[in-house]
């Protein structure tokens, strides 16, 4: 699993070039981010069961045909297996932002997903409002416990989102 440290060196390495003064200040963003981004992690870790729980409530609330004979999520082996795949997404969504860098969503959740669903008859635009409700909910939680700048939240859900959106079947 890389981080960003990783990633920027390894860019800068393929090429042969010195770290430059673009680097050194992505370099000093991700290290001066990284105590906010390590607490937003751990109150979404320590909050994940709730936020799950609130996000299925709210996705089933605003898409009720999910729930009902013939939705993706009737039956309750359905339904928990969506609430499973949420769990999913926010776990790897705290281990983006550790590494503060969205590619290890790449390889870890990602990559395959969306012909997986697709194979499965699982409806992409419900699961992509599901981790953006999540997203919504994470931050309202990491900004009641007082991190002010709530966007290092953004960076893991908006990329699971659009790989997930952008992909034509």
């Amino acid at each position: 699993m890389r981080d960003a440290v990783t990633t920027l060196i390894q860019s800068y390495d393929l090429v042969g070039r010195y770290l430059d003064s673009d680097a050194i200040s992505r370099l000093q963003a991700y290290y001066q981010s990284g105590t906010a981004r390590i607490q937003a992690a751990a109150i979404l870790t320590g909050n994940a069961s709730d936020l799950v729980k609130q996000a299925g409530s709210q996705l089933f609330s605003e898409l009720p045909e999910l729930i009902r004979p013939g939705g993706n999520a009737y039956t309750t082996r359905r339904y928990a297996a969506c609430l499973r795949d949420m769990d999913y997404y926010l776990r790897y969504a705290t281990y983006a932002l550790v590494a503060g860098d969205p590619s290890v969503l790449d390889e870890r959740v990602l990559q395959g997903l969306r012909e997986t669903y697709n194979s499965l008859g699982v409806p992409i635009a419900p699961t992509v409002r599901g981790i953006e409700i999540l997203k919504q909910l994470s931050k309202e939680k990491v900004a009641a416990a007082g991190i002010e700048d709530t966007s290092l939240v953004d960076m893991p859900f908006d990329r699971m989102n659009r790989e997930l959106s952008e992909k034509d079947v």
